[in-house]
């Protein structure tokens, strides 16, 4: 198991960094456009989010129109996700984190990067139509009628 001092990373430390540096930037540019330089981060994350979300989504579908399993597209939907939450979270270093995460060259890099520390075992069939019975399954599709 993991120590609990990792914790105090992303909990702790990060959200002091954040505060140091958007004091900073303040100092250098301003208050109102430190705020508005913040505002428009987000307002540029959530647009960015929601057009490459979109994009995967349609590349899910088609994968399992295909009858294949939609794994590449997965793990780009959840650093898609990842990214979302860390752009509109207030601050430069967690803006650019989502950056990195959303930007669709940077996440192929961070995705096979993961993939390489990662082994994944496929158990069971898969089928891409709704529908489809597993291996071993005793359900039988049919249609009855009552005689009386």
């Amino acid at each position: 198991m993991r120590s609990p001092a990792l914790l105090l990373i992303p909990f702790i430390v990060l959200p002091i960094l954040e505060i140091t540096l958007l004091i900073r930037v303040g100092s250098v540019i301003g208050v109102l456009p430190t705020i508005a330089l913040v505002i428009g981060t987000a307002a540029a994350g959530a647009w960015l989010l929601r057009r490459e979300g979109l994009g995967v989504l349609a590349r899910v579908r088609a994968a399992l129109d295909a009858g294949q399993m939609p794994a590449r597209e997965l793990l780009d939907g959840a650093a898609i996700l990842i990214g979302g939450v860390l752009l509109l979270t207030p601050g430069f270093i967690t803006d650019a984190l989502g950056l990195f995460c959303l930007l669709p060259a940077t996440r192929r890099l961070l995705i096979d990067l993961l993939a390489r520390q990662v082994t994944v075992v496929a158990a069971g069939g898969f089928r891409g139509q709704a529908g489809g019975q597993a291996r071993g399954s005793r359900t039988i599709d049919g249609e009855f009628r009552r005689e009386d």
